[in-house]
């Protein structure tokens, strides 16, 4: 009988098939892990490259940053271009494509290696346009190939000495946070980055979003955290000062929902 070959061990050999390879990677624990692990197993063989943009959390950034220095990452900054694309800027249900084929196109530019995202199977079951992106551009997603959910990609952190991103909350793109069809904006999502930040901060919620909706603006936060604020208004009265939000323009809390700022018919795209 064959034995069964251990994910790690798995993903491993799918990282030598690629030979040298490109990481696209974002701040999160799917591509920081991805990295981490790459580092380990190819050495010189890879690289990073993360794309600074608006959309993109200062925090995240950051993470990147430290992450890299500490394991010695060969990191490159780069401008992908989104926000010079008016297709992105519009804010189409299928805005993650244009976002990642400008992200893909760049990458390909500057980079011969085989680009790699850290797409993993649990993504395959959502509405991702980016995915289209990929195959258009023959991105490898090494852990759709080596069969880890996103359990598997927090336990392989675990695994690699890095708690902290193990249990990293999940934290799309601030472009998300905007209702589809509301023009993407950088002075939007500074305000989103800015009020998630003071939030996570002030409150230690296990999860916030702060969407630009038509009506306004809605803070979404978990139950436990939503619960615990009585009627909000003290917290609102807040957000309206410290963020110099007009008294007359929308701003309510409410309990998170997935993926709520996203509206339209995405057949339609397809």
């Amino acid at each position: 009988m064959g034995t069964t070959m251990q994910p790690e061990v798995r993903l491993a050999a799918i990282l030598e098939d690629c030979g040298p390879v490109t990481i696209a990677v974002s701040g999160g624990v799917d591509s920081m892990t991805l990295s981490s692990f790459a580092q380990r197993t190819l050495e010189s063989r890879v690289s990073m490259i993360h794309a600074i943009s608006p959309a993109v959390p200062a925090a995240a950034t950051a993470r990147v940053k430290s992450q890299a220095q500490a394991e010695g990452w060969r990191l490159e900054l780069v401008d992908a271009g989104e926000f010079s694309d008016p297709r992105y800027r519009a804010n189409p249900v299928d805005r993650c494509y244009f976002c990642k084929t400008n992200l893909y196109r760049t990458l390909a530019a500057i980079s011969s290696s085989v680009v790699l995202s850290g797409t993993n199977i649990d993504d395959l079951g959502d509405y991702r346009p980016g995915l289209r992106a990929a195959a258009d551009n023959a991105v490898r997603h090494p852990y759709v190939e080596a069969g880890f959910n996103k359990a598997a990609v927090r336990a392989l952190a675990h695994h690699l000495g890095l708690p902290e991103l193990a249990a990293l909350p999940a934290s799309p793109c601030l472009a998300s946070r905007i209702e589809t069809g509301i023009r993407i904006e950088a002075a939007d999502l500074e305000l989103v980055d800015g009020i998630e930040s003071w939030l996570r901060r002030t409150l230690s919620p296990n999860t916030v979003r702060c969407r630009v909706r038509a009506d306004g603006l809605v803070i979404e936060l978990d139950d436990d955290t939503f619960a615990g604020l009585g009627d909000g208004q003290s917290l609102l009265d807040t957000l309206r000062r410290r963020f110099q939000i007009p008294a007359g323009s929308g701003l309510r809390l409410t309990t998170y929902q997935r993926g709520s700022a996203f509206v339209g018919n995405r057949e339609a795209a397809e």
